[in-house]
């Protein structure tokens, strides 16, 4: 009992010492946690991780830049799709819309400004919240960090279905082909999914339709990404929103560096964020200090 009341005390301590507190928000086959500052009308932050599985956002790796988001006025939504407790196993056949639930329900926070949402990922993450902000309106911002411009198959032995689908389908993928094999098994992974893009006909259909997101796109690549073509596929999808005369701001920012030098330009995201999707973020830091 004496530990409990420590425990308890320590957390009341840390919530009033950081100003903000968390929330398990019960959402099915999703485990989501929202953590929320102490203003009124939040514009909220979602968080996807990637191929490593569990909620990332919610670790104590990432704490220190999810804490940094909250003092800048925004609430977080760290979300686990996969690997994590009462999610999906291995990624495979994601269902978008559930992920997006647990969205909505942090919408319904009454701290929480509806009207202003933003998606940041990376890797897969990055992948999800692309397709996440092209099939719902109301995702007002999306932060893709070395992100694929088509949708890829299933982390399964036989690779034979989708990482994602909606409504109950799977998406059109990019298949394993015989290009890919011999480099799959040597491990280079970026090799293979250069094989895979020689199959022009499945990548077209399985392309990710970015000039439907409503809002602006920061995607952010890497050089030498060891995992997949990152850079080239920034280039396609920065070409897509141009031959659709995208209304809404975007950006192609390229770095020096492997798949996960997009992760340690914060900066470059939080002024993204500033100048296009929530312009208003300092008068609401000032008011949160009053």
């Amino acid at each position: 009992m004496r530990n409990l009341l420590i425990i308890l005390f320590s957390i009341f301590l840390y919530s009033s010492n950081t100003g903000y507190s968390q929330d398990t928000l019960n959402t099915p086959n999703v485990q989501a946690i929202l953590y929320k500052g102490i203003g009124n009308k939040q514009p909220l932050v979602v968080g996807f991780g990637g191929s490593e599985g569990r909620n990332a956002w919610a670790s104590r790796y990432w704490q220190k830049t999810r804490e940094e988001f909250i003092q800048k006025g925004y609430a977080f939504l760290a979300v686990g799709y996969f690997g994590s407790k009462g999610t999906p196993a291995i990624l495979d056949k994601i269902a978008l819309d559930e992920v997006y639930n647990a969205i909505s329900a942090a919408k319904q926070h009454p701290l929480i400004d509806g009207n202003k949402i933003a998606l940041i990922g990376g890797s897969r993450g990055a992948d999800l919240a692309l397709l996440i902000g092209t099939y719902y309106s109301d995702i007002s911002c999306v932060i893709a960090m070395s992100a694929s411009h088509a949708v890829f198959p299933g982390h399964t032995q036989d690779f034979t279905s989708s990482c994602w689908t909606y409504k109950g389908k799977e998406l059109p993928f990019v298949p394993v082909n015989e290009a890919a094999i011999p480099f799959m098994m040597k491990q280079d992974l970026r090799s293979s999914f250069e094989a895979m893009l020689m199959d022009s006909i499945a990548e077209k259909k399985a392309l990710i339709q970015v000039e439907k997101i409503n809002g602006p796109i920061l995607l952010m690549a890497a050089t030498r990404d060891e995992i997949i073509p990152a850079v080239e596929m920034g280039k396609k999808m920065a070409a897509r929103l141009k031959s659709y005369h995208f209304k809404h701001s975007y950006e192609l920012a390229i770095y020096e560096g492997t798949h996960v030098e997009p992760t340690r330009h914060f900066d470059k995201i939080f002024s993204f964020l500033a100048e296009h999707f929530f312009s208003d973020i300092k008068k609401l830091m000032v008011g949160n200090k009053n």
